[in-house]
């Protein structure tokens, strides 16, 4: 144990950390935090399926072309968001127990809960992104106080760069804590664009599968012969 004390005391990421105080051990555990929940946001997206989309839209052609046993073939049982809301869309509209409004709202309901799903986590990382520069700020300000104590007790014989020395440690947490608040906000911002875009695609898909539902049987077409008399 001593060894590996020794040997992570001569990194110099650990000697800025352990220079800057406990404001930048608080620092370093939001950036381990902010890197664990951009993985587990990645992971959880891709198993919402927000990238594809191809069984959904197969199943919109098949359910206007009139085949709904074929469409609901297309996403039953797969485990993204859109064949979910796919799926209860067509479900609903199939079954003789519901009727419109009750097929939309548990339409609805299958998508309130998807969209949910798209969004957890991204407090965390809003949270993250706001505390962050406010934590490097009260490491700087709390470094500038020691500095200037140290100053004030120095009196006359006070030495500029021991005071150049402290203010260089005080001002390295707000770096750090730009550092992390940064790619949280930016993380932040896509995972709302992802989820935005996902909300449009549920609440599209849903829509044409019930307009398509209360779309009059198109009537046959004439004949050459009917057309040319």
């Amino acid at each position: 144990m001593t060894d590996l004390a020794t040997s992570l005391a001569a990194l110099p990421l650990f000697g800025l950390i352990r220079d800057g105080g406990w404001t930048m051990w608080l620092i370093a555990a939001l950036s381990v935090i902010t890197l664990a929940v951009v993985l587990w946001k990645l992971w959880s997206l891709w198993r919402l399926g927000v990238w594809g989309g191809s069984h959904s839209r197969a199943a919109l052609v098949l359910w206007a072309q009139g085949r709904p046993r074929e469409a609901m073939d297309q996403v039953r049982g797969r485990p993204s968001a859109r064949a979910r809301v796919a799926q209860a869309a067509i479900g609903t509209s199939l079954d003789p127990r519901f009727d419109e409004a009750a097929a939309r709202e548990e339409t609805a309901r299958v998508a309130r809960q998807a969209l949910f799903r798209s969004r957890a986590g991204l407090r965390a990382l809003e949270l993250i992104a706001t505390i962050a520069p406010l934590l490097g700020l009260l490491g700087t300000v709390l470094g500038m106080i020691a500095a200037f104590q140290v100053l004030q007790s120095s009196g006359n014989q006070a030495d500029p760069s021991d005071l150049a020395g402290g203010i260089w440690v005080a001002l390295l947490t707000t770096a750090a804590g730009m550092a992390v608040a940064i790619p949280a906000g930016v993380a932040l911002s896509w995972f709302e664009s992802v989820s935005d875009r996902l909300q449009s695609d549920l609440e599209d898909l849903a829509t044409r599968v019930f307009v398509a539902r209360d779309a009059p049987a198109a009537p046959p077409a004439r004949s050459r012969l009917e057309a040319a008399e």
